[in-house]
């Protein structure tokens, strides 16, 4: 599984311009959470990631990919990725997943938030949060790793502390992963959600990654839609997703996909994130 493909590193200047498309993710994401009413169909908030990624001089990295026929993947409740704009009108309470890509001048970004339509149940509103809190753990300890492994490990171990403090069943998705990102949207090597016997590739700079946990309320297995794409739960539980885009350099972390560069979540972890500017 790891380090079987050849890792593509990049140079300063190669993040640089990765960070003009996470920028654009980054507007992406937040124009469709905060534009999310119950009525709105999903296709509704793709097109609104549409207009922003065409505002931006960018290209959407899912509009074609595989035969993907959107720019964004908008997963509503059991549906835990990869799920279709169409027609369906959110509701209120709906937990809805929302994954996007950009690309400038070829270089790719790649992230994803979860939240709920209206007024959240505390249960869905447990289950977004710790998810959210699972990616950042496991992207803190990328700053600190000699093996890719432990980023892993410490989504795990987030995930099941936070089940204990829920008191709720928490699930970790397997069959979809993190990945690396640059030229493509997914290359080498496989970021897990989960520890492994296998410790993965050594961390070094230059390594630019998508962390993305899958965690669903109840058992953690999955199924694919005949749509061939939309995956949901196979007890119907829901789900939540989130992802950054993640740069690894000389002197620390860089989180491509967020505007303040990862400071507030990093450094609430005694973190400090690496001397770029976030523009």
């Amino acid at each position: 599984m790891f380090g079987r493909e050849r890792i593509e590193y990049k140079s300063t200047a190669d993040v640089r311009a990765m960070r003009r498309s996470g920028l654009v993710v980054r507007r992406c994401l937040d124009t469709v959470r905060d534009a999310a009413r119950p009525g709105m169909t999903t296709s509704d908030l793709d097109e609104l990631a549409v207009a922003v990624i065409a505002d931006a001089g960018a290209v959407a990295s899912f509009l074609g990919y595989e035969g993907f026929p959107a720019s964004s993947c908008v997963s509503v409740n059991d549906e835990v990725v990869h799920g279709i704009p169409g027609a369906r009108e959110l509701e209120r309470g709906d937990l809805v997943s929302v994954d996007c890509g950009a690309i400038i001048d070829g270089w790719h970004a790649d992230a994803a938030l979860s939240f709920v339509v209206g007024e959240p149940d505390p249960v869905d509103e447990a289950l977004v949060e710790a998810t959210r809190r699972a990616m950042w753990d496991g992207i803190a300890a990328l700053a600190g790793a000699t093996r890719l492994g432990e980023v892993g490990a410490a989504i795990e171990a987030t995930v099941r502390g936070r089940a204990l403090t829920d008191g709720a069943a928490y699930g970790i998705v397997e069959e979809y992963v993190g990945h690396g990102i640059g030229t493509t949207m997914h290359q080498a090597p496989d970021v897990l959600n989960y520890a492994a016997r296998e410790r993965g590739p050594r961390v070094r700079p230059g390594m630019c990654l998508a962390i993305e946990p899958m965690v669903t309320l109840g058992e953690r297995f999955t199924q694919v839609c005949e749509d061939g794409w939309t995956v949901v739960t196979d007890d119907g539980g829901r789900a939540a997703h989130w992802e950054h885009t993640v740069a690894v350099l000389d002197d620390g972390l860089w989180v491509l996909t967020e505007a303040d560069g990862g400071a507030v979540e990093l450094g609430a972890r005694g973190i400090a994130v690496a001397a770029l500017d976030q523009g």
